[in-house]
């Protein structure tokens, strides 16, 4: 399968790529991304037959007809780090909260987040890649809690590459943080910056864009590319749990197998959102995608009014802070895949040089036919936390985002997989408020709170971050972000 350009060709670029050269460089002409030339149609017989696959399986026959230029070995390798997972038998599981709610808890890997359903076994690829080519790479990432300490896990120590992860200093949980800030691989540069996710991402992009920073590189004998899902190899991993949460539903006897279901998925960057967009595309049975955010709900605009508007509005600080954010960079394959490359390219460039831009009527109704969206308040989401738990089951905020949405959304009386995409333990002072009311307590103070509460042990990989010494303390502002990564390399 080759891969082609969001924004069209600039005749300076392959018009095609393969797999492997989109996630070696993720950039592509006019500051677009890459999209695969078309979809692999799998439906239900697809289904049918994976009703008893493993995850590994499932994500292996994916792959298979995506028909990557990736050998079979190292797709093997990347995929049996779900071995590593709390269950390897199932790493995913799936959990009935109310009759017509499910709860797929993507957070079982080795950071907690949903990141590392992706980026585990991209780390595997990537660095194959590196390898085989006798090059070297420097994997930039922005991160707004989740995709840093992803990043930094599956790349620590391995050959070829080094990463440098920038945060928004304050913008993180503090165990977000901590995970970034005390690793020690001498291949891995973390970077907090002043000013929020966009801020960072934007840096990130302009980067990667950059003739002038490939350049000073080269000078170095280094390549560059990326771990966020601007990169397409992020991407091809995000669609598997999508249909594996929904073979959960048939295998529980929740659903028939054809039935279809509401994907209610917490939604910052958009990259999980279309994950579950193309398993849709592919023969997944989704009724529609609903889109839920935070009070940095631009998205909800979008959405139900056509509009991204971001004159006038800067991120706001919320208790879902992996979703504090913006410019959803995703969004741009939506359009893409519903609008084609001229209306893509001239709605990006609107937005990047006057900050909005709007559908038409007719292009708004395409995107509603594929999604719905809402927002919760921090009120909101602290109260869904708490009669949540009343009810027996505890999450993140995150997740608790989605609750709403499953109210205000779904039109029909279909069951919805809502995708929870981090263990509680990464946000304890909000989840400490909700139960008990304790107020502005420190991360650890909460986690003892909650764990005597709900009577849960603090996991040990959480507990020892308390204790580790501080090895990456850089802070800058992000007008020096170039110089810092360079001195690194």
């Amino acid at each position: 399968m080759k891969f082609i350009e969001t924004r069209g060709n600039d005749g300076s670029r392959p018009e095609k790529v393969s797999f492997s050269e989109a996630m070696l460089s993720p950039m592509s002409s006019f500051g677009g991304i890459y999209v695969p030339e078309s979809l692999p149609v799998l439906g239900l017989s697809f289904l049918e037959s994976s009703m008893d696959s493993s995850y590994k399986q499932l994500a292996k026959a994916i792959l298979d007809a995506y028909d990557i230029d990736i050998e079979s070995d190292v797709i093997d390798a990347a995929l049996e780090l779900y071995d590593g997972f709390d269950d390897p038998e199932n790493p995913v599981p799936v959990i009935k909260v109310r009759e017509d709610l499910y709860v797929s808890e993507l957070y079982h890997g080795p950071t907690r987040a949903f990141k590392d359903m992706a980026l585990q076994p991209f780390g595997i690829v990537l660095s194959d890649l590196a390898m085989k080519r006798n090059e070297h790479y420097l994997i930039m990432a922005a991160t707004s809690g989740d995709t840093g300490p992803a990043t930094l896990e599956t790349f620590k120590n391995r050959a070829n590459v080094k990463v440098a992860c920038l945060y928004p200093d304050g913008g993180t949980s503090d165990v977000q943080r901590l995970q970034m800030v005390t690793e020690d691989a001498p291949n891995l540069k973390v970077i907090g910056i002043h000013g929020d996710f966009d801020d960072a991402q934007t840096a990130l992009k302009t980067l990667l864009a950059s003739d002038t920073f490939r350049a000073k590189l080269r000078e170095k004998e280094t390549h560059l590319s990326a771990a966020n899902s601007v990169n397409f190899g992020r991407i091809i991993f995000q669609q598997i749990y999508h249909i594996h949460s929904y073979l959960e539903l048939v295998r529980q006897g929740a659903i028939s197998l054809g039935d279809k279901v509401y994907l209610n998925v917490p939604s910052g960057n958009f990259g999980n959102a279309l994950g579950g967009y193309y398993a849709m595309k592919m023969g997944l049975p989704v009724e529609k995608i609903l889109i839920s955010s935070n009070s940095n709900n631009v998205l909800t605009d979008l959405i139900r009014n056509g509009t991204y508007d971001l004159r006038g509005r800067r991120v706001v600080a919320t208790s879902s802070p992996a979703m504090d954010i913006l410019k959803s960079s995703n969004i741009e394959r939506i359009l893409y895949d519903l609008f084609g490359p001229d209306r893509t390219k001239n709605l990006m460039l609107q937005l990047d040089n006057e900050r909005h831009y709007a559908l038409t009527a007719d292009e708004l109704k395409q995107l509603q036919s594929f999604f719905c969206a809402d927002f919760a308040s921090d009120e909101e989401v602290r109260n869904t936390l708490r009669e949540t738990f009343e009810q027996g089951y505890l999450m993140d905020p995150h997740t608790a985002t989605c609750f709403k949405a499953h109210e205000t959304c779904r039109d029909k009386p279909l069951k919805s997989i809502v995708y929870s995409t981090a263990e509680l333990t990464k946000f304890s002072p909000t989840i400490a408020n909700s139960l008990t009311g304790e107020v502005d307590t420190h991360d650890i103070d909460a986690l003892k709170s909650i764990s005597e509460v709900a009577q849960t042990p603090i996991p040990p990989l959480i507990h020892e971050l308390f204790e580790k010494p501080v090895t990456q303390s850089a802070v800058i502002d992000k007008e020096n972000i170039e110089q810092e990564i360079l001195s690194f390399i």
